[in-house]
């Protein structure tokens, strides 16, 4: 299992923004993704501030467990098969996959949550468009989840301060206006009335 700190910054786009920032990223092949998110159904993993995902590939997947901290959140990343990402889909649960899974569980097992409990609720799907600027690493995304579509950039950095600082002086330069963006499982949580 790897680890590390993601700190990120984002905001929602307009369709027009969407489309006018599409053009600086038209050189980059985009990528399809799927999070299938898991928690029990009291939500007890949001409750305590956790984020569990299989994120699917065309040929991998990987689970993600985010934790958060003073400052972005610890990611802890299992890398999976295709095929062992359908396996746990398809089951609908974590156990019974031998040690497959056991690193994540044992992180799990620090909170008082019923492992059992835990199914998914559902997927979002993501078309990435994603690359290395001067300022970090940005994605261009268009989401499509519950009969909705929503459109955002984020901006994963190092520096806390200065990538903050960086992110609003690209927004300002290309007139794109500063909207709110939860995270992708508060808004997908949200679509299925979850959260309110």
């Amino acid at each position: 299992m790897k680890t590390n700190l993601e700190i990120e910054y984002k905001t929602l786009l307009s369709l027009s923004e969407f489309d006018q920032l599409s053009k600086r990223f038209n050189h980059i092949k985009p990528i399809r993704q799927t999070n299938h998110y898991f928690d029990t159904p009291d939500l007890k993993l949001r409750k305590s501030k956790l984020s569990l995902r299989i994120r699917t590939f065309s040929d991998a997947a990987e689970m993600t467990l985010k934790i958060p901290q003073s400052v972005g959140n610890m990611e802890h990343n299992l890398a999976l098969t295709s095929q062992q990402a359908t396996a746990i889909l398809k089951a609908d649960s974590l156990l019974g996959h031998g040690a497959l899974l056991q690193s994540m569980l044992d992180l799990l097992d620090q909170y008082t949550i019923n492992l059992d409990a835990i199914h998914t609720l559902g997927s979002l799907t993501t078309t990435r468009r994603e690359y290395q600027t001067p300022i970090g690493l940005m994605a261009l995304d268009r989401n499509e989840y519950t009969n909705k579509v929503d459109y955002e950039l984020e901006l994963e950095v190092e520096d806390a301060g200065l990538g903050e600082q960086n992110f609003n002086t690209f927004l300002k330069e290309n007139k794109i206006e500063y909207r709110y963006a939860r995270s992708k499982v508060m808004r997908f949580l949200e679509s299925i009335g979850k959260m309110s």
